[in-house]
């Protein structure tokens, strides 16, 4: 039985779950900030401003063949 090879097996072992980890924070951190920048976009939209002044037959239909 190879002693070094064990450690040497164990320390790769340790390594890629170090970055395994690493590139999940990476990964949740980008996920945020694509969130938080979703979040601001949809505040951003105004909202949409109630007409009382039109008939209430218009904006019913939709003139597909035009």
């Amino acid at each position: 039985m190879n002693v070094s090879g064990i450690a040497n097996l164990a320390s790769s072992m340790a390594q890629a779950q170090t970055g395994q980890d690493i590139g999940i924070a990476v990964l949740k951190k980008a996920l945020d900030a694509e969130t938080s920048i979703a979040a601001g976009l949809i505040a951003a939209i105004p909202s949409v401003p109630s007409v009382t002044n039109l008939p209430s037959h218009l904006g019913r239909h939709i003139n597909t063949s035009a």
